[in-house]
C-alpha cells in the first residue's frame, strides 16, 4: 500500500462508530505494512524469532479482515470483532501480544455504540494490563513498555471534550520517548544498538491512526529505522556454534479449540517444556507461542486438551543464520533474489552463502504454506524473484505463489536440496532474473541426488519389501537400498553409481548424528575402492541422516 486511507475530522471527530474505528485501524495497519522491512532489521529480542514487523503487519491484516466482514455498527462490536480476528492470526511472539493488545481495547470499548477519546484512553489502558497479563514475566524494554507509556500518557491528559487526534498525539508522543529508552532497560538491545522492534511496531500503528485522524498522507515509508550491529550479530552467532549459547530451537504456534482450559492453566503446562511462552484467547479459543526444542512434544500436549488447528512451526536457526547473512558487513547487493526452501540450519547456511536472499524452513513432512513462500517473496527486494522449492513436494505450492503476488515470480523445479546448490552456483548477477531461472534449471538437471532416511512402515517400493525401521537409500529419488543402517544405505547407494574415479560426495548430515558420526563416516567413505573426495558439511535436518549429491 502506498497511501494511507483518510476521512474528514467530521467523520472522525470527537467520537468515533465502529466504522470509523475499523477505518482508522486500516490506516494504522497500511502504515505498519509499509514499513514492516524496516521494522524486521530491528529483530533481536529475545532471538531472532521470525521477522517482528512483517508477524505484526499480518496479525493486522488477519484482524482487519474479520473487521471488514464483521456488520458491526458500533465500535465495541467492531473492537470485538477485529480481536478475535487479531487472535485467530497472530503470527509470532509480536503478534500474539499485539492480538491481546487489540483484545484489551475490546474489553474497554464493550458495549459501546461510539466512543469519545476519555474512552479510548480507558481502552488503552485495558490494552496494555492484558499484554502485561498474556506474560509470565513481563520484560521491560519491549512493546510491554511502550504500550503502557503510551496508555498512561492518555489517562494523564485526557479531558472532557478531547478530540481524539489530541489524545493520539499525545500517546505517540510518549510512546516514542518510551522506544527511545528501551536500549536502557534492556541490555540486548542495547548491545545490538537498536530499539525494540515490537515497540517501534506499535509506534508505527499510532502514527498511521493519527495521520487518519488529521488527514493527512504520511507519504512514503521509512528508508531505515536502525541496524541491528553487525559486529554483536556475528558474535552472538559464534557462540551458538561453539556450543556456549542456548539452542533457539522451534517457534512453535498453534491454536487449541474446545479444550475449555484457562489461560494461566495452559500457559503452566508449556512453561514445563519451552521457553517465551505466550498463551492468550478464552476457553473456547486459545492462542498458544513457545520456543521449544521439540515442537513435536508441544503438538501432543496441545492436542491431549482439544482441537489443533493455525499450526506453524518455524526454525530460530534458520531465522538467525538468515539475518546474519542479511546483516553482513561490506555484504554485496544481492542483484539476483532468490528465495530457497531448506530443510535444515546448516543447508539454509550453504543456500545464503551461495547468493540465495532469503532461506524459508521445510521440506519433507514440514512443507512451507503458500502464506509463508509470499511472505518471503515479498521480503526481498525487487519485482522478480526466484523461487527454489528443493523438494518435489514444495513445487506445486512456489507454483501457487505466482498468482498471490504481483511480483513476477520464476519456479526453478528443484526436487532436492542437491539439485538446489547446483541451482544456486549457476547465478550469474550480472543477467536477468528471467535467464538466471532458465541457466539454474539447466545446471541441476545432471545432477545425482542422495537422500538417506528410514521407513515408518512395511511396504513394497520400486520393486523391494521394505520392513519398518529399515534404513532407505534413494538415489535421483529411486529407492536402490534398504538395510539395517543409514551408513550402510549410504554405502550401498555409492555401489550403484556408474561414475569415474575421484568424483566428488558432499554429504549433509542431519540432526540425529553427531559430528564425531560425521567424521566417522567421512573416513570411510574416503577408503572406498572408487576414491571419491568426500566433503562432509552439518546440514540439521530431520528425519533423513544423510543427504547428499555426487559430481563427477
Amino acid at each position: 500500500m502506498t497511501n494511507l486511507p483518510v476521512v474528514s475530522v467530521s467523520q472522525a471527530g470527537r467520537s468515533s462508530d465502529g466504522p470509523a474505528l475499523l477505518a482508522m485501524l486500516r490506516a494504522a495497519g497500511a502504515w505498519l505494512e509499509q514499513n514492516s522491512d524496516a521494522v524486521n532489521a530491528l529483530n533481536v529480542f529475545p532471538v531472532p524469532d521470525g521477522d517482528t514487523g512483517t508477524n505484526m503487519a499480518l496479525t493486522m491484516r488477519a484482524a482487519l479482515d474479520v473487521g471488514e466482514r464483521s456488520a458491526a455498527g458500533g465500535a465495541g462490536a467492531m473492537a470485538a470483532a477485529i480481536a478475535r480476528g487479531a487472535l485467530l492470526g497472530a503470527r509470532g511472539n509480536s503478534g500474539v501480544i499485539l492480538s491481546q493488545i487489540l483484545r484489551g481495547i475490546a474489553d474497554g470499548l464493550n458495549g459501546m455504540e461510539s466512543v469519545t477519546a476519555a474512552d479510548v484512553a480507558v481502552a488503552l489502558r485495558s490494552a496494555s494490563d492484558r499484554a502485561y497479563q498474556s506474560m509470565t514475566q513481563p520484560q521491560e524494554g519491549t512493546l510491554l513498555t511502550v504500550v503502557r507509556r503510551a496508555a498512561e500518557r492518555a489517562g494523564a491528559v485526557v479531558a472532557p471534550d478531547m478530540p481524539l487526534d489530541r489524545l493520539i498525539a499525545e500517546s505517540l508522543a510518549e510512546a516514542r520517548q518510551a522506544l527511545a529508552e528501551t536500549p536502557s532497560l534492556l541490555p540486548v538491545l542495547r548491545e545490538a544498538g537498536v530499539v525494540d522492534a515490537g515497540g517501534q511496531g506499535l509506534v508505527l500503528l499510532l502514527e498511521g491512526a493519527l495521520a487518519f485522524l488529521e488527514n493527512r498522507d504520511l507519504g512514503a515509508a521509512y528508508e531505515s529505522l536502525g541496524q541491528i550491529d553487525t559486529n554483536w550479530l556475528q558474535a552472538t552467532a559464534e557462540l551458538h556454534t561453539e556450543g556456549q549459547g542456548e539452542a533457539w530451537g522451534y517457534c512453535t504456534q498453534f491454536l487449541i479449540q474446545g479444550g475449555n482450559r484457562s489461560e494461566q492453566e495452559v500457559r503452566t503446562i508449556f512453561e514445563a517444556i519451552g521457553r517465551s511462552v505466550l498463551v492468550a484467547g478464552d476457553p473456547t479459543t486459545l492462542r498458544v507461542h513457545l520456543h521449544t526444542p521439540d515442537p513435536g512434544a508441544a503438538l501432543t500436549l496441545g492436542i491431549q486438551m482439544g482441537t489443533l488447528d493455525g499450526i506453524k512451526i518455524d526454525n530460530m536457526e534458520v531465522q538467525q543464520t538468515a539475518l546474519l547473512a542479511a546483516t553482513q558487513a561490506n555484504q554485496p547487493q544481492i542483484a539476483i533474489p532468490v528465495v530457497a526452501v531448506a530443510p535444515g540450519p546448516g543447508i539454509g547456511r550453504v543456500f545464503h552463502s551461495l547468493g540465495a536472499a532469503r532461506v524459508v524452513s521445510g521440506g519433507q513432512s514440514m512443507n512451507p504454506s503458500a502464506q509463508q513462500l509470499v511472505q518471503a517473496v515479498e521480503a526481498v527486494a525487487g519485482d522478480e524473484v526466484v523461487l527454489l522449492p528443493n523438494n518435489k513436494n514444495v513445487v506445486p505450492v512456489c507454483q501457487q505463489v505466482q498468482q498471490l503476488t504481483q511480483k513476477r515470480v520464476f519456479v526453478v523445479p528443484s526436487h532436492t536440496v542437491a539439485q538446489g546448490v547446483a541451482a544456486l552456483m549457476a547465478l550469474r548477477p550480472d543477467d536477468s532474473v528471467e535467464r538466471n531461472a532458465s541457466a539454474m534449471t539447466a545446471a541441476f538437471e545432471g545432477v545425482r541426488s542422495i537422500e538417506i532416511t528410514r521407513a515408518n512402515r512395511d511396504a513394497g517400493l520400486d520393486g523391494r519389501a521394505i520392513r519398518a525401521g529399515q534404513s532407505l537409500g534413494f538415489l535421483d529419488r529411486r529407492l536402490v537400498a534398504n538395510t539395517g543402517s543409514p551408513e550402510t544405505a549410504l554405502q550401498q547407494v555409492l555401489d550403484t553409481l556408474e561414475s569415474p574415479f575421484g568424483y566428488l560426495l558432499t554429504i549433509y548430515y542431519g540432526d540425529e548424528v553427531s559430528a564425531g558420526e560425521a567424521s566417522a563416516l567421512a573416513a570411510a567413505l574416503r577408503a572406498r575402492p572408487d576414491e571419491p573426495e568426500v566433503e562432509m558439511v552439518w546440514g540439521g535436518q530431520p528425519l533423513y541422516p544423510f543427504l547428499g549429491s555426487v559430481e563427477s
